[in-house]
């Protein structure tokens, strides 16, 4: 048996009670997207999406699969809370931001500790609009474009002319090890790029993502059952590279989707855990709808294939980890319920709001015929 979970990565379905704690009340990146653009998503409608509670732009076919949506327990709307708690990690309080940017006294530490003389920027910045206005900056100083955003992270962009990757990788290890305590965040993230001034561009496949290490989870559970945890994407640098038998790198959505796909062709039994980036990197964050509304028409166009490749005892979930409404004011995260979307044999029906993200990888434990002692409640 296999199951795969596909996460698309800030779909979320419509702001959580307690959005107002996080400026996000109003907030449905999915019913917001639809309506902005007339998008048609009819393969995801069959499995039941425009039955979920909140969700008002979708047709409602007879579903084909089980349909509801998750309330996030973590205090936090990012990446990391949202995929930790997915496999049943609680945060007691959640990861540090830096909206200010990083204190000077950390940097220059950093900086003594990697062996330069400063760095460029050091506040909350779009990625791409980072190397375009300090590109050129750091060409000729060989400074380090430093910025963090919403979430809880310590991003260094440079030139992969001006410092080799081998060497930015060695300088993001050495803020992870520095980002601990009082300073802690989710992650560092090597960003690469290369091009000339005015034509700056990210090296996406280079990127690199220094993340704390979870507790034990649910994909521990699963490795230690001799079974095959297989991720894609992202998703083992959400998790520090822990729990998996097996990576998968990918390029963009349509990437993701294809070596997936090939992944559920392939006879092993076990969990394929892929995330798919670009709704949120690309479009959520930049504010662009119809960006939004293409990457969902990708995958709902997509999603036969992917239904065709289920073996008779396979299941295949689609999660989403937060919202991005395209159309809010910001560039932040939203704080929305998360998708739940779900097929396998003899799998139909309302499975309502469910109380934390954490029945996702209670359930999956289940299925494996594991226990599974942390939060969650399976759905079997």
């Amino acid at each position: 048996m296999k199951v795969t979970a596909i996460v698309l990565d800030s779909v979320g379905l419509g702001y959580l009670p307690d959005a107002p704690l996080f400026g996000d009340e109003g907030a449905d990146t999915l019913d917001h997207t639809v309506l902005k653009t007339g998008v048609e998503l009819p393969h995801l409608a069959a499995l039941g999406l425009g039955w979920v509670p909140g969700v008002h732009t979708l047709p409602r076919p007879e579903p084909q699969g089980a349909f509801g949506r998750m309330r996030e327990v973590n205090p936090g709307k990012d990446t990391t809370t949202g995929h930790w708690e997915f496999v049943g990690v609680y945060l007691e309080k959640p990861f540090r931001t830096y909206p200010e940017g990083f204190p000077e006294e950390l940097l220059r530490a950093w900086a003594e500790a990697i062996g330069v003389k400063g760095w460029l920027l050091n506040r909350p910045y779009s990625g791409t609009e980072a190397i375009r206005d300090y590109g050129e900056t750091h060409l000729k100083t060989g400074f380090p474009i430093v910025y963090t955003s919403a979430d809880s992270v310590f991003q260094v962009a440079a030139h992969l002319e001006v410092v080799p990757l081998e060497e930015l990788y060695r300088w993001c290890q050495v803020a992870r090890e520095m980002l601990k305590g009082e300073h802690q965040v989710a992650r560092v993230i090597a960003r690469p790029f290369a091009g000339e001034p005015g034509n700056f561009y990210r090296r996406e496949d280079l990127r690199k993502d220094f993340a704390l290490e979870p507790p034990r989870n649910v994909l521990d559970l699963l490795k230690e059952g001799d079974l095959e945890v297989v991720g894609v994407g992202k998703i083992p640098d959400i998790y520090a590279h822990r729990g998996f038998t097996r990576e998968v790198k990918i390029k963009d959505n349509t990437d993701g989707l294809e070596k997936t796909l090939a992944l559920m062709q392939e006879p092993f039994s076990g969990l394929l855990f892929a995330n798919l980036v670009d709704f949120d990197a690309k479009y959520g964050h930049r504010r662009n709808p119809e960006g939004y509304a293409r990457a969902l028409k990708e995958v709902d166009d997509f999603l036969p294939r992917l239904m065709e490749a289920l073996g008779p005892e396979d299941h295949l979930f689609l999660v989403s980890d937060h919202g991005n409404d395209p159309t809010f004011f910001g560039t932040d995260h939203t704080r929305e319920y998360g998708m739940l979307l779900w097929v396998g044999p003899g799998v139909k029906g309302d499975l309502g709001t469910r109380e934390s993200f954490a029945d996702l990888g209670a359930t999956w434990a289940r299925l494996f015929g594991l226990t599974w002692e942390g939060p969650g409640k399976s759905l079997v």
